[in-house]
């Protein structure tokens, strides 16, 4: 498969959303890592196992730079997991629940995470919720039949992790102000979510 089928074929999968800006470079890099991972017979379920148990494995941190490392390392191989099966041909409905479990308990480890960094419990939790919930009401949609939603939000998943990279980068320097990139980012996340509820109330019409 050459780095053009790769992309159609991701973009498909995505309800036809446009592959540019960010997203662009991340298939470029995910292409070669998928193609890396496929010639060491590494399968996809395996990436998703590790990315998860990186999540889980922020339960039991105690370092500021061990949580940035699992959740870094967690979200490359969510990424990293579908082009792999994407690049093998072996996208399945199984692999396709397996990691959408393996997404939602990783963001609650995630976020877990950024409460021993100063963000308070009940924006945490505010946050998962209305992640939880984008991704539920797509999950739905598709589970009716239609096509996932073609559109990119402002705080799709890996912007999820950038909100916990950047409070914990915070705490280490010595800031105080986790609480109000939380309330900022919780914000950001219920736009999201109307986003996506529009735009199922448009295709469903």
């Amino acid at each position: 498969m050459n780095r053009f089928e790769f992309n159609r074929a991701w973009s498909d999968l995505h309800g036809g959303v446009e592959i540019q800006g960010a997203v662009s470079l991340w298939l470029r890099i995910s292409f070669v890592i998928a193609r890396v991972l496929s010639f060491l017979r590494i399968t996809p379920n395996f990436v998703t196992t590790l990315g998860l148990v990186s999540a889980i494995a922020i339960y039991f941190t105690s370092y500021t730079s061990q949580l940035l490392f699992l959740v870094i390392f967690s979200l490359i191989c969510d990424g990293v997991d579908g082009s792999l099966a994407i690049y093998r041909n072996r996208a399945s409905r199984g692999g396709e629940l397996y990691d959408a479990l393996a997404d939602r308990i990783s963001e609650a480890f995630w976020l877990m995470g950024a409460t021993f960094v100063g963000v308070p419990v009940r924006w945490a939790i505010a946050i998962w919720i209305l992640a939880s919930t984008q991704e539920y009401a797509r999950a739905r949609l598709a589970s009716l039949g239609y096509t996932e939603i073609g559109v990119v939000t402002p705080a799709e998943r890996p912007v999820r992790a950038i909100f916990v990279v950047i409070v914990t980068l915070a705490y280490w320097l010595g800031y105080d102000f986790a609480t109000q990139i939380a309330i900022a980012f919780t914000a950001l996340q219920a736009i999201s979510v109307l986003i996506v509820m529009r735009m199922a109330r448009s295709i469903l019409r």
